[in-house]
């Protein structure tokens, strides 16, 4: 279990909260919240900001970045980023995982990923594409072979 899904757990445990109650008032199924909880799957950001505003706290609590659950993680103010090309290339980054649906792949270390210049973000765009397209291809043939 990772830390998400301890601190989603706890939290719904020490407001005695079941299952069933949490997902109804969050808008997900029991399936999700209990793979949220185990660690199988992450939320969003939009249901991580929703987990916080009903457990009434900070994102950064739930994501393991500070143990206050009203505090913040040290250093997560945007003068950090140290100009706007890098926090272009982040936003580049973070649209192109949105846009793949990968997400929640766990890959996502932001601190990994600063350093690219706008040449390597499109060769990893492009190579997304090409991976997307040959998945396609790979369907399509799939589909045509079954239907003989």
């Amino acid at each position: 279990m990772n830390i998400l899904g301890k601190r989603l757990k706890y939290l719904r445990e020490k407001f005695n909260y079941s299952q069933k109650k949490v997902a109804e008032a969050i808008g997900i199924s029991n399936v999700q919240l209990s793979r949220y909880e185990s660690g199988d799957r992450n939320p969003d950001p939009e249901l991580i900001a929703a987990f916080a505003d009903f457990y009434g706290v900070t994102t950064d609590y739930i994501l393991g970045r500070t143990d206050d659950p009203q505090g913040y993680a040290p250093e997560t103010n945007i003068d950090n980023i140290k100009d706007t090309k890098e926090l272009n290339t982040l936003i580049k980054i973070n649209e192109l995982i949105k846009k793949y649906g990968i997400e929640q792949m766990g890959f996502f270390d932001i601190e990994k990923w600063k350093s690219l210049s706008e040449e390597e973000i499109e060769e990893i765009i492009k190579h997304f594409e090409w991976v997307v397209h040959k998945a396609k291809e790979k369907n399509k043939a799939a589909r045509e072979g079954t239907e003989d």
